[in-house]
């Protein structure tokens, strides 16, 4: 159906009601784009950040955990170091 035949058919104000809707169609879908590219780009830097974090939480300790105090080598439970 051309645009002349719903003119003739439904009336202007159809017309200008179907131009409007598309219009507005149009203006939506242009200011969708840059959030889009935003979202995209949060999306890069998020995935990457949550990689860092997961490799930093699972690569094992390069040196002792606690610096404070010497490991000890005693059995679990038994109290080293105590001086009484």
């Amino acid at each position: 159906m051309s645009i002349f035949e719903v003119l003739e058919r439904r009336g202007t104000w159809v017309l200008l009601k179907f131009a409007a809707t598309f219009a507005v169609f149009m203006l939506l879908h242009l200011l969708r784009i840059p959030l889009v590219l935003v979202a995209r780009v949060l999306e890069v830097c998020l995935r990457r950040l949550n990689g860092f974090a997961a490799r930093l939480a699972t690569a094992p300790p390069r040196g002792p955990v606690n610096q404070f105090f010497q490991p000890s080598n005693g059995l679990r439970g038994e109290a080293v170091n105590v001086h009484a």
